[in-house]
């Protein structure tokens, strides 16, 4: 096997000259053997049996090679290999019965292959790319002394039957015609249409055309379509993007009750706290982004979490960040901060249907308040009307500010990233470019980059805009975990460093917790009303937000991390007699 793996993104290596003056600089075929070469459509390759790892043509194209030496623990060679000098993916995760095994790892690191090969959607080639596909056989000899021998032998023999959650529930509508009634009642094959609807809150959106419903709504359809088929292993592929911290805490509630001695689960997230929520054990993939991913034995989701956030796996000797992720033991300090932005003053307003209360409230500059509230309740109004993009019906806002709002449902279009991030590169390249690492994406077009690229550039674009307030609508969506970490310390950062103030509105109670130095809660009830509470402490705020939520908060021993306590135990019992939501 090759000690190393080599990965060539020839659309990013597109002036043939280029190729040729890389494939001129190894040394290996300037000795005469060929290492590099160029075969048809004048696509670069790379010879992994004979490159020595020098890093020259890395060094010449390093947006388009990626040349890693692998772990002496990766004997065998990988469970599928998408093509020669392409992503390389080694082991699986191991679905149990009776057990929500959780996946947890950075984008581009094979999770959804992994799932993929488990729900039988991608075929494992073991890395033999020019040989006829595997056999039955092999694959279980692969796998032998092994639990995903005796999963993919009862898998083979028709014993286990899977039904699939995508990750990209915005395609749906796409593919799929009808009510969302009509969507469900086509895949219904347990009779159980109304108990799923009622658990997961879907009732009001049922004679909804399936092209207009919101995406919250359209994530948690696909949860109640994967659901409702007749399997005993559901896979979910990110199931709490685009809900809001209740519809997810409902969700992580309702997956975690599907499991028996018959059932098993898996799944794929990114929100720390409703990952730990949700499962039993996790296993943890490490790698190089778009290079190669691995796949860790499970361990205990606790343990999985804290290794996760550590960096290190001790068993199999493998540290795959260079940092450890650390939280405050403590709720943070609390900041003083004298320089007024703006204020309200009773306001109120009409739309449609729905009304908005704000009585009192003030943000000062440099300060950083995380937003928290379902969806529907009147978030982004209330911010169009801080910014006089929307004229209150009654009160006052004491003063009108310039405002850079990132939404939260992102454009696509072909311009290039270098032509909108402009100010960004040119500006901000230490409080902006590098963090959020943006330099590999400036000759791609918008309409070209993943969702969590494109998240990263609409954060850039927000932020290097001339503004006193800074709305970021969902800037966690599509991030992994250490992305999001980074973004919360960017975002925190840039406000301080600016003397601006960022409104950050989010359901991923971890991120808030990491970012916020206050909160404001929005209160009332969906598309009828919503009242603004705040600006608070955060140790008020959240104690106000988690009541509402009925979930209590601890830290983890270790890590420091916000872990929600199990509902009923005896820790929640005492944080909730002594009123104590956030942290005991």
């Amino acid at each position: 096997m090759a000690k190393r793996i080599a990965v060539v993104h020839n659309e990013k290596l597109k002036d043939y000259n280029k190729k040729l003056y890389v494939q001129s600089l190894c040394p290996i075929n300037r000795a005469g053997t060929e290492c590099i070469s160029i075969g048809e459509e004048k696509k670069l390759f790379i010879d992994e049996a004979t490159c020595i790892g020098c890093g020259i043509c890395v060094k010449a194209a390093p947006e388009a090679i990626k040349i890693i030496n692998l772990p002496e623990a990766l004997s065998q060679e990988p469970i599928h290999r998408y093509g020669e000098n392409e992503f390389a993916l080694y082991d699986l995760p191991t679905p149990m019965f009776g057990k929500v095994v959780g996946i947890l790892g950075i984008n581009g690191i094979g999770k959804s292959t992994a799932i993929g090969i488990l729900a039988g959607i991608v075929k494992p080639n073991f890395g033999r790319l020019h040989n006829k596909k595997i056999s039955n056989k092999e694959l279980l000899e692969r796998f032998k002394g092994t639990e995903a021998q005796l999963f993919f032998e009862d898998l083979l023999a028709g014993k286990i039957k899977v039904s699939y959650k995508p990750q990209h529930v915005d395609m749906i509508p796409k593919q799929i015609k009808g009510t969302v009634l009509e969507v469900l009642e086509r895949v219904d094959e347990k009779g159980e249409l109304a108990s799923v609807v009622e658990k997961l809150g879907l009732k009001d959106v049922l004679d909804h055309d399936i092209k207009i419903v919101s995406g919250g709504e359209l994530q948690r359809i696909a949860i109640a379509a994967c659901v409702l088929r007749k399997a005993n292993l559901y896979i979910f592929d990110e199931p709490t993007s685009y809900l809001d911290i209740k519809q997810r805490l409902r969700v992580a509630k309702f997956i975690k009750e599907m499991v028996n001695d018959e059932t098993a689960v898996l799944v794929v997230e990114h929100d720390l706290i409703i990952l730990d929520y949700m499962t039993d054990l996790v296993h943890l993939m490490y790698g190089k982004e778009g290079v190669f991913g691995v796949v860790s034995q499970p361990k205990t989701t606790k343990a999985g979490i804290n290794i996760y956030l550590n960096g290190y796996l001790k068993d199999e000797n493998v540290r795959f960040r260079d940092h450890t992720i650390k939280f405050q033991e403590k709720p943070p300090r609390k900041v003083k901060r004298e320089m007024k932005l703006t204020s309200w003053q009773n306001v109120e307003k009409k739309l449609g249907s729905f009304s908005l209360a704000a009585k009192e409230g003030e943000l000062f500059k440099g300060e950083t308040i995380g937003v928290l509230g379902e969806n529907g309740i009147g978030k982004t109004s209330f911010v169009k009307i801080l910014a006089g993009v929307l004229k209150e019906d009654a009160g006052e806002i004491i003063e009108n500010v310039a405002v850079s709002y990132k939404p939260q449902y992102l454009e696509a279009s072909d311009d290039l990233v270098m032509s909108i991030l402009h100010d960004a590169m040119t500006k901000y390249e230490i409080q902006l470019a590098r963090p959020l690492d943006l330099q590999p994406l400036l000759l791609k077009k918008i309409n070209e980059l993943s969702g969590g690229e494109l998240q990263r550039v609409a954060i850039a674009l927000c932020l290097s805009k001339d503004a006193k307030l800074y709305l970021l609508d969902e800037p966690s969506a599509f991030l992994d975990v250490e992305q999001r970490l980074i973004v919360s310390r960017t975002i925190r950062n840039f406000m301080e460093e600016k003397n601006a103030t960022g409104l950050i509105v989010d359901h991923d109670l971890l991120f808030v917790d990491y970012l916020s130095e206050k909160l404001i809660v929005f209160d009332g009830k969906p598309a009828v009303h919503g009242e603004v509470k705040g600006p608070f402490e955060m140790e008020d705020g959240m104690n106000m937000f988690l009541k509402d939520v009925g979930i209590t908060f601890r830290r983890d021993e270790e890590s420091k991390r916000p872990r929600a306590n199990k509902s009923g135990s005896q820790l929640d019992r005492q944080q909730k007699d002594k009123g104590k939501f956030y942290y005991g």
